[in-house]
């Protein structure tokens, strides 16, 4: 058998985000990598073949168009064409697989059993795919997000700044500085108080002169009293010339019940305050 390869990728792009594409080959025998393109989200929605027979009518002839299966066992995609009892020929089909993940798709071949050629053999695959399935795939897809690179982020040396000789210095003359204004604030308070003393000293002192002049002046006058302070007066004896006729006076009852009156209600005040 004569192998013939021959490979062929059409995409056709539309104006939407989805291209489509057809993918051929002539050989018997082919990888799938080699034929669909290793884009991210591509699938496989139509596979069409064609190829020509050269056999005996009556000679049994099977001939099998098919792919295994990546992701498994046994094949994505297998078509069987019986020739048995038949003469050569040519053949056409369109195979509708319903969108395939290219992940799925394995190796293909052209496969024969029983007596018989196959002849000028063509296998296209049609396919699409988004080309921003993967956001990073372009930066003109949405969702796009700029690698990260550690080498672009330059390298920044730390210095400690309580290391560095002139902040030393710096903090060192911030703090004698700091020292003198504190002592000299301690003086200020310092002169303030002394002179709030002096002033409040003066005004006792003031106050205390104010009070002895009285108190001197007070005694100084009571030397000098007048002369008739300490002489007597002259005078008589007083005589009563009030004479009581009747020594027995009576009870007022009148009085004695108004006093009672007022006993009773002076208990009853006193025992309102407990």
């Amino acid at each position: 058998m004569v192998l013939a390869v021959s490979l062929a990728c059409l995409p056709l792009f539309s104006y939407s985000e989805i291209i489509t594409g057809q993918a051929r080959t002539t050989a018997y025998d082919w990888v799938m990598q080699n034929i669909l393109p290793q884009q991210a989200g591509l699938t496989v929605g139509t596979v069409v073949y064609r190829y020509e027979t050269v056999k005996n009518t009556e000679d049994d002839m099977v001939v099998y168009v098919q792919n295994e299966n990546a992701a498994g066992d046994g094949y994505i995609f297998r078509e069987r064409d019986d020739w048995s009892g038949l003469p050569g020929n040519k053949i056409y089909k369109v195979i509708g697989v319903g969108d395939i993940p290219i992940e799925a798709w394995g190796d293909g071949s052209i496969q024969v059993e029983g007596f018989g050629t196959v002849l000028d053999p063509s296998v296209v695959y049609s396919y699409q795919y988004d080309p921003c399935f993967d956001p990073q795939a372009d930066p003109s897809c949405p969702g796009y997000k700029i690698p990260y690179d550690p080498s672009l982020i330059p390298t920044v040396e730390f210095n400690d700044p309580l290391q560095d000789e002139l902040v030393l210095a710096e903090l060192a003359r911030q703090a004698e500085a700091d020292k003198e204004e504190e002592y000299e604030r301690k003086q200020r308070t310092k002169k303030v108080v002394v002179d709030l003393e002096n002033l409040l000293g003066g005004l006792n002192m003031k106050a205390m002169s104010a009070q002895a002049s009285l108190a001197e002046q007070a005694l100084f006058a009571m030397n000098y009293l007048p002369r008739s302070y300490n002489d007597s007066l002259k005078g008589g004896s007083y005589n009563d010339t009030l004479v009581l006729v009747d020594s027995n006076l009576p009870d007022n009852k009148k009085a004695k019940r108004v006093g009672l009156a007022q006993q009773l209600l002076h208990e009853k005040m006193v025992e309102a305050q407990y």
